[in-house]
């Protein structure tokens, strides 16, 4: 028998959860127009380091987006049954999360009304001009896919749909990832292991996100997180966060193997204070180690309990990571001349320092409301929440 989906009912819990999101996507619009009419003085950001908090939390986003399809893929690439009712909602959260990274890159960038130029004179030299297209690609081809299933005319064309979401998925993490890797005058970006990091990494945030909007659902009365799903969504979570760490290691090993690169990798990995704190502490143990322990014990393997906060410190961690990442790369100064010692009155052959602002701070939490109030309000009026989940013994 197949699943009949059905509409999020209005409750009062709902009613308070989108006047709370819509409360801080504006203070988010309000964050950027004050970054807009006063200047990014406002913010930590200066130049050398021009990609601050908010392109931290955008580009978070947008490979969770990437990732959140899953469970989609699960069922229509993989066979994997026992997802096929779940993959409207998956499909649906992809969406909603790059939307609330887009907004936050858009509005970051300044000048957000002359998108139009961007998105009509492309430099096809420019990975950012790639970016455009796979965007707006993923876009089309997910919102196809969701037709391919909520449609009965269109079910025979839903595996098909399903494997060009799945590889287009990869070539978007592989494009954002490029973003940092094609980055030749940074030392801690340019690297084409970080577009298979990045895919490792989009596959823990997608499946984090994804178990809590299911633990989430289940606090309010809908079924579909029972113990056997969660225990397969933990062994989920548990396998990419031990391929994610398994990428990161192979990059910093990488780094190290190549002489000229030593003095950025110490810098990050021991004597780069915050960052370094921040690596080890935030993005290995908290995101990493300490959330696989979680799920490889096999006793709470299947307590959703187990799985929330497994996915909480994940999605933690993944914030650190992608701080690490971006900031610290521009922190660390441009080696002008390799071999000799540059100084001046632009700070050349410093360390460059970086405080995030509350302005930033607000429009990246604005990104992130942004994009579950619109899921929210999916599901309110599009059918995405199945009424039985089936193939899920052990």
């Amino acid at each position: 028998m197949k699943s009949v989906y059905f509409e999020l009912p209005w409750r009062p819990g709902v009613l308070l959860t989108l006047g709370g999101l819509a409360a801080m996507v504006l203070l988010g619009l309000v964050a950027a127009h004050r970054m807009e009419s006063v200047g990014h003085v406002v913010t930590g950001m200066n130049n050398h380091i021009v990609w601050g908090l908010p392109h931290v939390f955008a580009v978070f986003l947008i490979v969770a987006a990437s990732g959140a399809l899953n469970a989609a893929s699960l069922a229509s690439v993989f066979g994997q049954t026992a997802f096929k009712p779940l993959a409207r909602l998956s499909g649906v959260l992809a969406l909603c999360l790059l939307a609330g990274g887009l907004a936050v890159l858009v509005l970051d960038l300044g000048r957000p009304e002359r998108l139009v130029v961007a998105m009509t004179n492309y430099n096809f030299r420019s990975i950012f001009a790639w970016n455009v297209f796979l965007y707006t690609g993923f876009f089309a081809v997910v919102a196809a896919y969701l037709l391919t299933m909520m449609d009965r005319r269109l079910d025979r064309h839903t595996r098909l749909a399903g494997w060009a979401a799945f590889l287009w998925r990869l070539l978007l993490t592989t494009g954002t990832g490029s973003i940092f890797g094609f980055l030749l005058a940074r030392e801690a970006y340019h690297s084409a292991l970080l577009a298979p990091t990045f895919i490792a990494y989009s596959f823990v945030y997608g499946t984090a996100f994804f178990s809590l909007l299911l633990l989430v659902l289940r606090a309010g009365g809908f079924e579909l997180a029972p113990p056997a799903l969660c225990a397969r969504l933990g062994r989920l979570l548990a396998v990419f966060i031990g391929v994610a760490l398994y990428f990161v290691a192979l990059f910093h090993l990488t780094q190290l193997y190549v002489a000229p690169r030593r003095e950025v990798e110490r810098f990050l990995l021991l004597e780069g204070g915050v960052y370094t704190a921040l690596f080890w502490l935030g993005q290995i143990g908290l995101g990493g180690v300490l959330p696989l322990l979680l799920l490889l014990r096999e006793r709470f393997a299947r307590r959703a309990g187990t799985l929330a906060l497994a996915s909480l410190l994940a999605l933690g961690g993944g914030l650190v990571q992608m701080y690490v990442t971006l900031i610290a790369g521009q922190a660390y100064p441009l080696r002008l001349f390799p071999g000799f010692s540059v100084s001046g009155s632009f700070e050349d052959g410093k360390v460059h320092a970086y405080a995030p602002s509350w302005p930033e701070l607000l429009l990246g939490l604005g990104g992130v409301a942004l994009a579950l109030l619109i899921l929210v309000l999916a599901m309110k009026f599009l059918r995405l929440l199945p009424d039985r989940l089936e193939g899920l013994e052990d």
